[in-house]
């Protein structure tokens, strides 16, 4: 099962908004055939394992670590190709909890005479695709909301220069955190002085192609025209409120929609349901202070990923993140950190949020 855990990560930036699956056929003690899930609309990795097997697939057991599809979707139910490929037991690591499975995989195995056992390595196979169970359970992504940052807290100086606190390979990890993300999301704040493009832009990373959808929360319609993003392949998804014009931005290929407001600002949570209808498993937040701390103040944020470079950037600077409400050292927000490690000179701290003590 470990070893198919390892299988199924090789699909963490071209098979969303799938899970990620690794299977293993193991006979007579050896292993006879492995797959994964590679792209959406291709093979899953059952599939891919039996091809590797053969014949040899006949009597064996299969470790997957979800539990075999029950549905006719592009491609054709996994649970039935196994039971008549010969396989004698299937070991899943979980159940899918979607609602096209949701346990139907094991009834058709066990309905052919396929012996079943789940929940070996659960938790390693749930960590391992916590966005599309957040989506599937909850209509959610998964948000991890990334910030950068001086050792003393700042994002910027005062006049606004931020190019570069951190060094160029925590740059390159970012994109393989955009890599794995079905959205980018920001504020029209960041767009307007920065102008990012939110992107998936290493050529390190194999994507199959997919970009995530670029995601920018803009309440009174500012996004400009010349927005570089605007002229990016994919989907660039403009949340505003009311009902404000929006076909200039809609001529250039944008995606204008209007969702409530809260607290004068576009109601965050409305869009994450939204996004995960589109099929966003994980969503990753670049932004400015405002809109961080405005997740972090709505308790929206699944994880953190703070890069913090090694100096310091003094007093006449911009902070991490803006939370007006947080008045007294009750309204702080406990941090379980689950990583530490070094990315070039820069640390790279890994967090959820959790309840104080």
């Amino acid at each position: 099962m470990a070893r198919a855990l390892r299988l199924a990560e090789r699909g963490r930036y071209t098979a969303h908004p799938n899970p990620v699956v690794g299977c293993v056929l193991v006979r007579d003690g050896a292993v006879v055939g492995e797959g994964w899930h590679a792209k959406t609309g291709e093979a899953h990795a059952e599939v891919n394992a039996l091809r590797a097997a053969g014949d040899a697939a006949q009597g064996s057991v299969a470790y997957v670590t979800l539990e075999p599809c029950s549905h006719q979707g592009r491609t054709p139910p996994c649970a039935a190709t196994l039971a008549q490929a010969g396989v004698g037991k299937v070991i899943a690591a979980m159940q899918d909890p979607s609602r096209e499975v949701a346990g139907q995989g094991f009834k058709i195995l066990t309905a052919a005479g396929v012996e079943v056992q789940t929940g070996l390595m659960q938790s390693a196979a749930a960590a391992l695709n916590r966005g599309f169970l957040k989506r599937v359970t909850e209509q959610r992504p998964l948000v991890r909301l990334k910030l950068a940052a001086s050792i003393d807290g700042a994002i910027a100086m005062a006049s606004g220069d931020s190019q570069w606190i951190t060094g160029p390979e925590a740059r390159a990890d970012v994109q393989r955190l955009r890599a794995r993300s079905g959205a980018i999301m920001t504020g029209i704040g960041t767009v307007l002085s920065d102008d990012p493009s939110l992107n998936v832009r290493a050529t390190d990373i194999e994507t199959g192609g997919l970009q995530p959808i670029r995601v920018v929360l803009d309440s009174r319609l500012r996004m400009p025209l010349a927005a570089g993003m605007l002229a990016l392949r994919g989907t660039t998804l403009v949340c505003c409120t009311g009902d404000p014009d929006g076909k200039a931005l809609q001529d250039t290929s944008a995606v204008v929609k209007s969702f409530p407001v809260v607290d004068g600002r576009v109601d965050a949570d409305a869009v994450l349901r939204e996004l995960a209808l589109r099929g966003v498993n994980e969503v990753l937040v670049e932004a400015g202070a405002a809109l961080a701390g405005d997740l972090l103040e709505k308790n929206l944020v699944d994880e953190l990923v703070i890069y913090q470079a090694p100096h310091i950037m003094g007093s006449q600077t911009m902070r991490l993140v803006n939370t007006p409400s947080w008045t007294s050292l009750t309204d702080r927000q406990a941090l379980t950190i689950t990583d530490v490690r070094r990315i070039g000179r820069d640390t790279r701290i890994t967090a959820i949020p959790t309840q104080s003590d």
